[in-house]
């Protein structure tokens, strides 16, 4: 399993290689039930109202009825999906390996649009009431007017992009394989400040108002300044970091061969669960409960 697992109203949805679609009790690991589609899934799933949506190997976006596994809709695009979709205003985005970005109606899967961009998208989109953003494997990042796919702007890095950016505070903060992390201008597209790693960054960062944390593939974890830029401080966790971080109540948790929870203002390491080099997965918080999947195909509950 390669796509986080996603929690709401005590299931946990759980996607896998394996191309199946699982929906499981968060307090005693029961299979509520299973879809199975016609590839594998390396995308993490979303919730929508009664849906859960995700993209597919075989080029599909589907939308799956939450309470009983019954397939709703589905929606083709010309290449495997790995990014996340998502839901804005009753409208679908997400991403294709056939370099092209899709707004699907949630009602139904009807095409409303389809964007042409420079490469293929692994990026998850991030959705804001007019505007889009994303990253591309052609190392540009792009903002597309969400109505129409009408590009606004875009901003060329040195290498391909991976990592999916979050807004916060009128700034865009994404990283990149050149090694950077950027914080870009979201009207603009201009650069307001840029950090290099020791090596590229397929990570996505995590914002907490002035607190931005990402991983590189160096495997040290970064705290910076968000509107700033100042680092704060970095911890090495492992070989190599590609999971995105999440930041939980004064803690920071993140996936790097073992799951490590890391004081948030300093970094110094709290604890660490070694359940072996095949969680990949995003951390989930619930309370004082961590959810994760491994690429063997176990969900593991840590408390």
């Amino acid at each position: 399993m390669r796509s986080a697992p996603v929690l709401g109203n005590g299931i946990l949805y759980v996607a896998s290689v394996d191309g199946v679609l699982h929906a499981i009790d968060s307090v005693t690991g029961a299979l509520k039930w299973k879809f199975e589609a016609a590839g594998q899934i390396h995308s993490t799933p979303s919730l929508s109202e009664n849906r859960i949506l995700f993209g597919c190997d075989d080029g599909k976006v589907y939308a799956i009825n939450r309470h009983s596994g019954g397939k709703l809709w589905e929606a083709p695009t010309g290449a495997e999906i790995w990014a996340s979709p998502v839901v804005r205003n009753g409208v679908v985005f997400v991403g294709s390996s056939d370099a092209k970005v899709y707004a699907l109606e949630l009602s139904n899967g009807r095409t409303r649009w389809a964007k042409e961009v420079g490469g293929k998208i692994c990026s998850t989109i991030y959705a804001e009431e007019h505007s889009l953003y994303l990253g591309c494997g052609d190392g540009k990042v792009y903002s597309l007017e969400a109505s129409s796919g009408k590009m606004l702007w875009s901003t060329q890095t040195g290498n391909g992009i991976d990592s999916s950016p979050v807004l916060e505070d009128g700034l865009l903060l994404i990283g990149s394989e050149d090694f950077f992390l950027y914080a870009l201008n979201a009207a603009t597209g201009d650069v307001k400040w840029k950090y290099e790693t020791g090596i590229g960054i397929s990570s996505s960062p995590a914002v907490m108002g002035d607190l931005t944390v990402v991983g590189s593939k160096e495997g040290f974890l970064y705290a910076f300044d968000t509107q700033s830029g100042r680092l704060r401080w970095k911890t090495v966790v492992g070989e190599v970091v590609t999971a995105p971080p999440v930041i939980g109540d004064g803690v920071v948790c993140i996936q790097a061969g073992g799951t490590f929870a890391l004081e948030i203002t300093a970094g110094a390491v709290v604890w660490r669960a070694a359940l072996g080099e095949g969680i990949q997965s995003v951390p989930v918080l619930a309370g004082d409960t961590i959810y994760l999947t491994s690429l063997s195909g176990e969900v593991y509950a840590l408390r």
